[in-house]
């Protein structure tokens, strides 16, 4: 287990939240779908490394649910579902990322 800082966590705060926003921002239809792309790069990478700060934390209950956000947005083997299914997992990841970020802004650094 490595110690994480106050920088890694900010920067984890900064990456959740423009994770946050874009999900939100792709709820609408008619983004190109190079925005698609991105988001699941943008909202992969976050949540892999959440899982990694989450981790060395030892706040072991939030590593699976954020495994799975990274699995359904992972964009190497992308999950192909339908633009109202999308719109749904889009909402629910904004909001749990929303309540983690909270939840890591209360997390005391040692």
């Amino acid at each position: 287990m490595e110690a994480i800082d106050k920088d890694q966590i900010n920067l984890l705060k900064g990456a959740i939240i423009v994770s946050i926003v874009m999900l939100f921002l792709g709820i609408p239809t008619g983004w190109p779908y190079g925005y698609y792309t991105l988001l699941r790069w943008v909202v992969t990478a976050s949540a892999i490394f959440a899982v990694y700060i989450t981790y060395n934390l030892k706040k072991n209950v939030w590593v699976i649910p954020l495994i799975i956000v990274a699995l359904v947005f992972n964009p190497l083997v992308p999950v192909y579902l339908a633009k109202e299914t999308w719109v749904l997992i889009d909402f629910v990841s904004a909001i749990f990322f929303l309540l983690f970020v909270f939840q890591v802004k209360n997390t005391e650094i040692k």
